[in-house]
């Protein structure tokens, strides 16, 4: 299946733009009702597993982020694996985005896109489009697959380079409106939530793109005008993710619909 399919779909039955991001650290984890920490690499496993089984009918996607299974090393990513499975196993359904931000020359970039969808089995995942057109193709080969690519992130800090002046305006716009050109239907844009004016232009170039986004937990961003400046005509079209926020959380179940709602709030004014 398609990945806006399975997108569409599950958004309709959990009625929910929610994605939560996995991005465990066993530093950070300890007792809770209902998890029982080892302080080892299994860790990894069984805090995803039990946060995705809290939330599953919350939710319109899963992202692992990669980094936080490769500090572990082999361990941390044999312990990603079998999150995938879990996923792919008990919840088909919902859709996983891999967050791994790969990019290169086309000869590499047709090896991340092999580990991404192929040995992996991710529904997606992001890349940034820096390098033009040719280090993104690899991606885009798999048609059933979406690639998510960054414009415009949601640190602080992305206006050093991302608003540098072009002539086509600053530079993530720029980036935008060169990548419309390219008319792929398995592109999707990363704006983040953090910037609700620059998420709003961006719905305006892509009025009919899936849209990620994050932000809207731990780093503050305005979820209101958020939720306004993304969705498109449907009331939809935009994955909000929130890792820290949720998967951190006393009750991440009580945490993730209380987001869920507030953005069910804001996308039906």
């Amino acid at each position: 299946m398609k990945f806006p399919d399975k997108l569409d779909r599950i958004i309709v039955k959990n009625n929910s733009l929610l994605c939560i991001g996995l991005d465990p650290e066993i530093e950070k984890l300890s007792p809770r009702k209902g998890f029982s920490f080892t302080g080892k690499g299994e860790s990894l496993l069984e805090f995803s597993k039990w946060i995705i089984d809290k939330t599953a009918k919350l939710v319109c996607a899963y992202k692992p982020n990669i980094a936080f299974f490769e500090a572990y090393g082999l361990e941390g990513l044999d312990q990603l694996k079998k999150i995938f499975l879990y996923l792919q196993n008990e919840y088909p359904q919902i859709p996983i985005i891999l967050d791994a931000k790969r990019t290169d020359i086309a000869n590499s970039a047709k090896m991340y896109a092999k580990s991404m969808f192929d040995y992996w089995g991710a529904d997606a995942t992001t890349v940034y489009p820096h390098l033009g057109l040719d280090s993104i193709e690899p991606f885009l080969s798999y048609i059933n697959n979406y690639t998510f690519l960054l414009v415009k992130t949601s640190n602080l800090d992305s206006v050093t380079f991302q608003n540098l002046k072009t002539e086509k305006g600053p530079y993530y716009l720029a980036l935008a409106k060169e990548i419309k050109k390219w008319d792929r239907k398995n592109i999707g844009i990363f704006v983040g939530a953090t910037y609700p004016k620059e998420l709003k232009g961006i719905r305006e170039i892509f009025p009919d793109k899936i849209l990620l986004s994050a932000g809207v937990g731990a780093q503050g961003a305005d979820l209101e005008r958020s939720v306004k400046a993304g969705v498109d005509k449907q009331k939809k079209g935009i994955i909000f993710n929130a890792s820290r926020s949720i998967i951190y959380a006393q009750d991440p179940a009580k945490a993730a619909k209380n987001l869920r709602d507030e953005i069910n709030k804001y996308r039906s004014i």
